[in-house]
């Protein structure tokens, strides 16, 4: 019911792409680690503490084979190696260290950003439900924030002693001998040019991964929450297709990106060889001239410090890749941040106070979308305690009317008013704590029976939730479950009849005790004992409260104060069951078409084809 109409459902990854800035996103990434800038310190100490240690290593191996292996000193060499030993078992310490701060770091990270995520879905209107998926949504709290989770344990250690060591290992480089240190940078050029090249491709790649995958996401969950309606209707192969289909784009993207980034590495492993072999023929030449312009050691330690230089570089390169899936998600994360709700309370809004139930619809017009209205000019007046039903084909406009009586939609023209409060001019919250919802497809949340009871109002007590069982005809059965109110539900409740789990809306709907209910065909789909149980829980529901009945039975027309016929989003006729009978119009049609088994038709009055079956 409150999901809104079919035909304005769309995939969110249909979305036409926006220009994205790589920049902005990471700065307010970085502002999510200020609030933790001591444990940053840290980490950042460990870092260059580790890549201190890193870059001692070749030295003291140079060292060793210029004083103590040439020279056949044992002693000496056996305190560098043990030194060398030190500074390897340091590095590992330190590189610990900065992992593990940087997880907890990270782990805190994550937290508040799916919070944040969580806590903007609550705030958004149907209409932004209407439009997208919800396996859409879910695969932005799930995957896109297990690949920043990625990017902020590991990855962001990586870049920063990788940018740490590569300096330090110019430097190093350069004090030992500068002719060798810029021999090997001659490859550098190609290096930046194959980088931004490759940059600009794989971030395109990795935001098109983020994209399949959301769709992944929502097939999924689609194909798992429509199970029963999927094998009710023999269409597993067609489900299998279009999961298959969505598989099938996220695999092309993924491999296009793998595709690029592969071919990314071996590339810096090219460059890295050729850096090499110029160090290495050049160092030769250097240090058998005469006189020798290096030595033996130090061509040793540039060799090492070679390899050492790319190795950050292709570190680098390889995180450059998870950077940019992290920054492609944490675009589609910031931009559900950033989403604003089309439902807001005005800056000058109150909190509604206790109403006793006074309804009116002053020449109200609305659309879902501009140019297609789905109510026109409908006005009405529903007395406190009056129980008002709307009848009408699908599509009429009835759900769209109790939609704008709790405020998920705002109407364009008219007003909506609740004993005289323009429901645009009061809190959402003040206003929907006063309303109580029992729908067709009553939704159960997991949880005990109890909970879900105790949903209506949380502060009630077990006296309480029992006795609103028993006043909605639940407390026998529910007493007859394995562990009665402690009974535990599965997804949905669906280890509960469909019955059961309409007494069990109705009793959550007397809890809160609401001043306006809304009924949203509470007795379809149910046997008769059973639809008898409803309809007496519902009896006691509706004394005392205003209550809107969508898509009635019998019973609940005949008992109505008001029957509004809705018909191409206008009230076309108005009255009681009687006089709408008498008059032998549009609800006549309508009634002797749908209740015929409970009605024989009058002699002569054939019901007209008016309405869709």
């Amino acid at each position: 019911m409150f999901g809104g109409p079919m035909h304005m459902r769309r995939m969110m990854s249909q979305e036409e792409e926006r220009a994205h800035d790589a920049g902005r996103v990471t700065r307010r990434m970085l502002g999510y680690l200020r609030p933790f800038w001591p444990a940053l310190v840290a980490v950042l100490v460990l870092i260059i503490l580790s890549s201190l240690l890193s870059l001692a290593g070749p030295y003291l191996i140079g060292l060793a084979v210029d004083q103590f292996i040439t020279s056949g000193d044992r002693a000496g060499l056996t305190r560098t190696m043990l030194l060398l030993l030190g500074v390897y078992l340091g590095n590992w310490g330190a590189m610990a260290g900065q992992f593990y701060l940087m997880a907890v770091i990270g782990q805190r990270v994550l937290y508040q950003m799916r919070t944040q995520i969580f806590e903007r879905i609550q705030t958004l209107s149907l209409s932004f439900f209407d439009q997208r998926e919800a396996g859409e949504i879910m695969s932005r709290l799930v995957n896109d924030v297990q690949v920043i989770n990625r990017v902020l344990n590991v990855g962001l250690v990586r870049v920063l002693g990788s940018a740490l060591t590569l300096v330090g290992i110019i430097i190093a480089m350069l004090g030992l001998n500068w002719r060798l240190a810029l021999a090997s940078f001659t490859v550098l050029p190609v290096m930046v040019l194959t980088t931004s090249l490759f940059s600009r491709r794989a971030r395109s790649a990795f935001r098109k991964t983020r994209e399949t995958i959301g769709r992944v996401s929502a097939e999924l969950e689609e194909g798992l929450s429509g199970m029963r309606e999927v094998q009710a209707f023999s269409r597993e192969e067609e489900s299998m297709a279009r999961f298959a289909q969505a598989s099938a784009a996220d695999r092309d993207a993924n491999v296009q990106a793998v595709s690029i980034t592969s071919a990314f590495s071996p590339t810096l492993d090219v460059l890295s060889t050729v850096a090499t072999a110029i160090v290495a023929g050049y160092g030769a030449y250097l240090a058998f001239r005469t006189p020798p312009l290096v030595t033996v050691g130090v061509v040793v330690a540039f060799l090492t410090y070679v390899q050492r230089f790319y190795e950050p570089i292709r570190a680098l390169a390889h995180i450059y890749t998870q950077l940019q899936a992290a920054l492609a998600g944490a675009e589609r994360i910031f931009d559900l941040i950033d989403t604003p709700p089309d439902i807001v309370d005005a800056p000058e809004a109150i909190e509604l106070p206790p109403i006793q139930g006074r309804v009116e619809f002053d020449h109200v017009t609305f659309a879902y979308k501009e140019g297609e209205p789905v109510l026109e000019d409908v006005s009405l007046v529903a007395e406190p305690g009056q129980t008002v039903a709307l009848v009408g084909h699908t599509g009429a406009g009835k759900t769209t009317m109790v939609n704008l009586l709790g405020r998920f939609y705002d109407v364009q023209k008219g007003t909506v008013r609740i004993d005289g409060y323009d429901v645009r001019q009061v809190t959402r919250a003040s206003l929907r704590k006063q309303m109580g919802i029992v729908l067709q497809d009553t939704f159960l949340f997991s949880g005990t029976v109890m909970d879900n009871i105790r949903y209506g109002r949380l502060n009630a007590t077990d006296e309480e939730v029992i006795a609103a069982a028993k006043l909605a005809n639940a407390h026998d059965f529910i007493t007859r479950l394995p562990e009665g109110y402690q009974t535990p539900l599965t997804e949905r409740g669906s280890n509960l009849s469909q019955g059961q789990r309409q007494l069990i809306a109705i009793a959550r709907a007397l809890l809160a005790n609401p001043r306006i209910l809304i009924l949203d065909e509470a007795t379809s789909s149910v046997d008769t004992r059973t639809e008898m149980l409803i309809q007496e829980a519902l009896s006691k529901l509706l004394q005392g409260r205003t209550s809107f009945v969508i898509a009635h039975r019998l019973s609940t027309i005949r008992n109505a104060d008001q029957v509004l016929v809705i018909e191409d989003g206008r009230i076309v006729e108005q009255g009681t069951h009687d006089s709408l009978m008498a008059r032998q119009g549009v609800y006549y049609d309508l009634y002797m078409s749908q209740f015929r088994r409970e009605s024989e038709p009058r002699r002569g009055h054939e019901p007209k084809e008016r309405f869709a079956r």
